[in-house]
């Protein structure tokens, strides 16, 4: 309880200090989304092991199932309940392409990008992926420092690669993908 209401007090003042508005007629702003509705919330559990809390967000709370897995404007957050190395979470990013059926050479080529954005995570931190529909910006969230932009995606079949690891129909977690999108609360 303590921790999210710290991370809203920063979004808070994140927020107050631009004029954040995301519209129709304007692109998303990457300040507004802490501002959006909770679409679903998931917990991953491996074994008796917590791994992370996720939550998606959107700017009216609803997340409209298409072909396209980001049709609209999205944040995922994802808040890890145990350390994770960089590599790790690359080796796991991999396997879910792997398994959703991405070639070879574009997963290397995808996780290549990601090697530099991906940061080591620790109980408690976060790693939080918010994306206008086509490209998307990764941002990290620790108790000691405010939040980080730590690197952007301007590939919209990566942005949608990312996202469909949580979101997409063939998701290794179709449990998980079904509280995150609000079928199941």
């Amino acid at each position: 309880m303590k921790h999210k209401m710290i991370l809203a007090a920063v979004l808070s003042l994140l927020l107050s200090s631009h004029n954040a508005v995301a519209s129709k007629d304007s692109p998303v702003s990457y300040q507004a989304w802490g501002q959006w509705q909770v679409v679903g919330e998931a917990q991953l559990s491996w074994l008796f092991f917590d791994v992370y809390r996720s939550q998606l967000l959107a700017p009216q709370g609803i997340y409209e199932v298409s072909e396209d897995i980001s049709p609209h404007p999205i944040a995922l957050i994802i808040q890890y309940q145990r350390d994770i190395s960089r590599q790790q979470l690359l080796d796991a990013t991999l396997d879910q392409w792997r398994k959703m059926g991405v070639d070879k050479a574009t997963r290397n080529q995808w996780i290549a990008k990601l090697y530099d954005i991906f940061p080591s995570v620790s109980n408690g931190q976060q790693l939080i992926y918010v994306s206008d529909g086509s490209s998307g910006k990764f941002y990290y969230l620790t108790n000691q420092k405010p939040l980080q932009l730590v690197g952007s995606i301007d590939d919209e079949s990566l942005n949608d690669a990312f996202l469909g690891i949580w979101l997409a129909p063939n998701s290794q977690y179709p449990k998980l993908r079904a509280q995150l999108i609000g079928m199941k609360r």
